[in-house]
């Protein structure tokens, strides 16, 4: 077998385990900021990235509209997908937000091993209740 058969086969070997990027836009800073905290708290990403805001132009409800929206660029895992949506959409203000995700390529192997240990779904121990 040739090296980069057994790399391939290693890399179909376990789907669920494969990174993911997910985006969600939030209407201000403040939930992006509480939205951010709950996956990570959640422990279904290992990173989110909160974007500086920009304006977006959509349909909603048969008419065009305009919004001042925050994106979250959040790092997982195919088999976390499920939970983070289910944290997204307990915490997020909007009633049919936007969470669309995909599959990573490619990436520097180290840093999707630490996206696949960092996203375990085992509830964090907030930072406060932590002892010293």
């Amino acid at each position: 077998m040739e090296e980069s058969e057994s790399a391939h086969g290693a890399l179909q070997a376990d789907r669920s385990e494969s990174v993911w990027m997910a985006m969600t836009n939030l209407p201000d800073e403040a939930s992006a900021a509480r939205v951010a905290r709950a996956v990570l708290e959640a422990r279904v990403a290992a990173c989110v990235n909160r974007l500086a805001p920009c304006q977006s132009e959509y349909w909603w409800q048969g008419k065009p509209e305009q919004a001042m929206e925050y994106p979250l660029l959040i790092k997982t895992t195919a088999g976390q997908y499920g939970a983070l949506e289910a944290v997204i959409r307990a915490t997020h203000p909007y009633d049919v937000p936007e969470v669309v995700a995909w599959p990573l390529v490619a990436g520097l192997p180290a840093y999707l091993d630490w996206v696949r240990t960092e996203t375990t779904g085992a509830k964090a121990t907030p930072v406060e209740d932590r002892p010293e």
